[in-house]
């Protein structure tokens, strides 16, 4: 299947819809998720237009990984939590809805409730002052 240049990913790096960004270089994006599982829930994406982990370039894997691994960190440390789950889904069989390879970051607490992804989308203005928290313990 062919890399889809109009998936909601691919309009963010081109600026065609908004973000509340965390962390950006030259090879990746970290944003808050519109649709956030927990509080704090961040993405990681490659700007190489790839769809699952195995259509993106050994150098893009890796920055995606060294982007995950520095925004993880900086996401427990922002929100006082003594874990993080990563999750990286590859095909819609794996439930992956956006077809662009992305990371989850999850910030985890012992009982923490958390909800299904994709089911609530929150307004905006409430992910940024969670995104200062991790732009500060970047």
């Amino acid at each position: 299947m062919a890399y889809d240049k109009n998936n909601v990913f691919a309009r963010i790096l081109r600026g065609e819809l908004p973000k509340v960004a965390v962390y950006e270089d030259q090879h990746t994006l970290a944003f808050m998720d519109i649709m956030p599982a927990t509080k704090g829930h961040t993405l990681v994406i490659p700007k190489e237009p790839c769809e699952t982990i195995f259509d993106c370039s050994p150098d893009g894997a890796a920055a995606t990984i060294r982007t995950t691994q520095k925004v993880a960190a900086a996401v427990k440390k922002a929100l006082g939590v003594p874990g993080v789950m990563l999750v990286q889904l590859n095909g819609t069989a794996a439930g992956q809805s956006v077809p662009h390879l992305h990371f989850h970051i999850l910030p985890r607490a012992e009982g923490l409730d958390m909800k299904l992804h994709g089911r609530t989308m929150v307004d905006p203005k409430t992910l940024v002052p969670i995104a200062e928290k991790i732009r500060a313990a970047l």
